[in-house]
């Protein structure tokens, strides 16, 4: 009986991400990273923000194109809806980066994956940031992530996936865990 060998591609390159580890294991030091988002003011509650370098493996990085974001509010609450809400931005980073930990953690054990869909909701009180009451926390009262993914892999391949994508991913992290954040004035 011959075996077929199937090519599992779901477009990472685990090999590289395995050599970069095993690199900064010797070196430690060029695992920290900074990442920087600019963000200006338009009008109202428009904001423009621009992401174009970061700092890691020890010098200045740039990333091969400039990105920009439009922030702003619904027209229900007396805005002019250039762009998603900051709330609406976290659940896009919560999403994309579990979803980039699924597709590498499939491609890592050899599942090819054929569609990965995620729905993100999170429920929040607005009472808090519109200072109707004080006890009402500002931020999310909950977050909830469902997927849909169709692979080559059981339910239980597949829920593994999802928790080893959970287990690294730095946005559920910051979400999950709290994080020192310092603001300050020029």
């Amino acid at each position: 009986m011959q075996t077929v060998e199937r090519t599992i591609d779901n477009g990472v390159n685990v090999t590289a991400l395995l050599d970069a580890r095993q690199a900064l294991a010797q070196a430690p030091e060029a695992a920290r990273f900074t990442w920087r988002a600019r963000c200006d003011w338009v009008r109202g509650t428009h904001s423009h923000t621009v992401i174009e370098g970061f700092h890691g493996l020890g010098e200045e990085q740039a990333h091969r194109s400039r990105f920009a974001f439009d922030i702003d509010h619904p027209e229900v609450f007396a805005a002019e809806d250039h762009g998603p809400t900051p709330v609406e931005y976290v659940l896009m980073g919560l999403a994309g980066c579990l979803t980039a930990g699924i597709a590498a953690v499939a491609q890592n054990r050899g599942i090819q994956l054929r569609a990965v869909k995620a729905t993100v909701e999170g429920e929040m009180d607005i009472q808090g940031i519109l200072g109707m009451d004080s006890d009402v926390r500002n931020g999310f009262d909950a977050v909830r992530v469902t997927y849909a993914i169709d692979a080559d892999a059981s339910r239980e391949d597949i829920e593994a996936l999802v928790a080893q994508s959970q287990k690294r991913s730095a946005v559920y992290d910051a979400l999950t865990n709290p994080t020192q954040v310092e603001v300050h004035v020029k």
